[in-house]
């Protein structure tokens, strides 16, 4: 059987506080639901366990805004991760208004994993890897 991404999703509308002064989505409120997504993933898919014991931090995001959103908009986050290294994944996180399926935004993070009580890089181990797998 081939283990393939989980892709975690998430719906939200658009409220005024996401707003910029042109009334659409500010490019930071995306930052913001990429940060959201991925933590709520992980705190749904990882044990009590792993959780105790290390946390990920982002060393890099890539976003590409694609169309704009606007107040009221229903949106759906689709997060999965991609490729791993050592101590980094790429985690892909896919922005779209949910009611045209029209894409909003995408982006690439790269996560480092580190232990939670010393905070330095620790090896992303094959049974961790398989918390994103299906």
């Amino acid at each position: 059987m081939e283990l393939n991404p989980e892709i975690y999703e998430k719906k939200i509308v658009v409220n005024k506080k996401d707003l910029d002064k042109q009334q659409h989505v500010n490019n930071v409120q995306y930052v913001q639901w990429v940060q959201d997504v991925a933590e709520e993933h992980w705190e749904k898919r990882a044990s009590e366990e792993q959780k105790s014991k290390v946390i990920w931090v982002v060393v890099k995001h890539e976003i590409n805004y694609k169309k704009e959103a606007f107040l009221n908009d229903p949106i759906s986050l689709q997060t999965y991760v991609g490729d791993a290294t050592h101590v980094t994944s790429i985690r892909h996180v896919i922005i779209k208004n949910a009611e045209t399926d029209k894409l909003l935004a995408e982006a690439k993070t790269t996560w480092c994993l580190l232990d939670k009580e010393t905070k330095k890089p620790v090896k992303i181990s094959e049974e961790l890897k398989k918390v994103f797998l299906q």
